[in-house]
């Protein structure tokens, strides 16, 4: 006998069951060899969209090029994003405050940047939220030209930065602050330059006196003749660093994504601290800067060793200092509620899954 296909019209009360009214068809077949490859069809034909969509990239945008992005690098190169279902792409731009204005004008989902950025923009009235930050540490050295080898002479020198305001700045008034250094008394003047590189070449040919670098460029530096006049990194200051912060109300405040990419960074982090990844980390890194000999590649991996960290949840005491500082060039800060600025429900969501137990358990 034929198969024969019935149709009949039927209607759901949109009302009673909170959806749309609509019509649909059933199809009824005597046959359920044929019924079972018909479902199977319907289904695969479904399925082929899906399995040949990707998923959309995550734009995250930064502005300084030093380890602090180091986490963010590896994570790309070496899949840990990717692993939660994300194709995460960084966007570098000039210095922070385009960083922002990127993330305010909606061309990227995300900033990766300096907490200093962030209380400025919050000021300025963006509807920011902080969620989490890798780098606890300044592992930099305040160095200075071979003249130079006290701080006390130091007085009415010039320091290298990068912007102010922006993270090089923040981190090396943060270290002049802790080491009882008032730029205004002692007369410093902070000449924008641009990223690390550039200010650490401005430093041998004497276009600045003294910088704030990390160590990876400071051994280049004193191998032309400067003189260290701190470590920065073996301070006890209370710091964090780079942050991943986005708009409030947006897509990107999305929390599984959120929870995936911190997922991701803390991964990352992990493979940062494993011995047997050293060798692909220090080659990221040569690559990521350029780096012309590998000793100062191993430099730069041994910073981010030091500054990388899974302890991501936001810390109102390192923001306040930040806050504190911040205030002098932009007094508008001062207005900023840190707690409303941070949001520490993701890191602890991470704490209370366990998952962030396991990753300190795979890091002994």
């Amino acid at each position: 006998m034929r198969n024969k296909i019935f149709t009949t019209k039927a209607w759901f009360d949109g009302a009673h069951h909170g959806l749309r009214t609509r019509r649909f068809r059933i199809f009824y077949f005597p046959n359920f060899v044929l019924f079972v490859s018909f479902v199977v069809n319907i289904l695969f034909l479904i399925s082929l969209p899906a399995r040949a969509q990707t998923p959309p990239p995550i734009l995250v945008a930064y502005a300084g090029q030093n380890e602090t992005v180091g986490p963010m690098w590896v994570g790309i190169e070496r899949g840990t994003f990717r692993k939660y279902g994300l194709d995460v792409r960084l966007v570098q731009l000039r210095n922070g405050s385009l960083s922002m204005a990127t993330l305010s004008s909606g061309q990227v989902q995300y900033n990766y940047g300096s907490p200093a950025n962030a209380l400025s923009a919050a000021a300025g009235g963006m509807r920011l939220q902080c969620v989490a930050s890798a780098v606890q540490k300044i592992p930099r050295e305040l160095i200075a030209r071979k003249e130079i080898r006290t701080l006390e002479d130091l007085r009415g020198k010039t320091f290298g930065v990068q912007s102010i305001g922006g993270g090089f700045w923040l981190q090396t008034m943060i270290a002049l602050d802790f080491l009882g250094i008032d730029p205004d008394k002692y007369d410093l003047k902070m000449r924008i330059l641009g990223d690390t590189a550039t200010v650490t070449q401005a430093l041998g040919s004497g276009g600045v006196d003294a910088t704030v670098i990390p160590y990876s460029f400071s051994e280049a530096a004193k191998r032309a003749g400067a003189n260290v006049l701190a470590d920065i990194g073996k301070l006890p200051i209370p710091y964090q660093g780079t942050t991943i912060c986005f708009l409030r109300d947006t897509p990107s405040s999305f929390p599984d994504t959120i929870m995936r990419l911190l997922k991701g960074l803390v991964d990352s982090v992990l493979l940062i601290h494993d011995p047997a990844a050293k060798t692909d980390v220090t080659e990221i890194l040569r690559k990521s800067f350029r780096f012309p000999r590998l000793e100062d590649a191993e430099a730069s991996y041994k910073v981010l060793t030091q500054m990388a960290t899974i302890e991501l949840m936001p810390d109102p005491a390192a923001w306040k200092i930040v806050q504190r500082i911040v205030a002098k060039i932009n007094p508008k800060v001062t207005q900023v509620d840190i707690n409303q600025l941070n949001n520490p429900a993701f890191v602890r969501g991470l704490e209370e899954s366990g998952f962030l137990a396991e990753a300190r358990r795979r890091l002994r």
